[in-house]
């Protein structure tokens, strides 16, 4: 079980301040537990776990969806190289379908910093975070 454990531990990823796959990891944790029921002879057990880790995998990905959908809004901070403009990080936003409210610009000794009241759906934010993030010039981007 100690192995399985390095495994869901891999599968969890730190992507630039966002944690990924951790469906993934209790999915390799749950199979190794059938896998350990049926080896013991609880085919039942193993068989029900298996089932009802399908309905929740399979059966909850609607409310996911709905859930991801809703507009909100949200303050995010963008943290750039001085001298980086607004305009080509609110391409980004616009392109992702995401309205900016507000903006608040900060120059600082090394950086400069943008506060912004923003509106969007979860699924939006997350694409345009991860566009900014691939961008050399941004330093950090903080969602609140």
């Amino acid at each position: 079980m100690s192995g399985i454990g390095f495994l869901g531990a891999g599968a969890i990823l730190h992507a630039h301040g966002a944690v990924v796959g951790l469906t993934t990891a209790a999915t390799i944790w749950v199979v190794a537990a059938v896998g350990a029921a049926v080896g013991a002879g609880a085919y039942v057990e193993g068989g029900g776990t298996t089932l009802l880790m399908m309905v929740v995998l399979v059966g909850l990905r609607p409310v996911e969806r709905r859930i991801l959908s809703k507009r909100r809004r949200i303050n995010a901070t963008l943290r750039v190289q001085r001298g980086v403009g607004f305009d080509d990080l609110a391409e980004i936003l616009r392109s992702a379908g995401i309205h900016v409210l507000s903006r608040r610009t900060f120059e600082h000794d090394t950086d400069r910093a943008f506060e912004l009241e923003l509106i969007g759906s979860t699924k939006q934010f997350d694409t345009a975070v991860d566009e900014l993030r691939r961008r050399s010039d941004v330093i950090s981007v903080t969602l609140d």
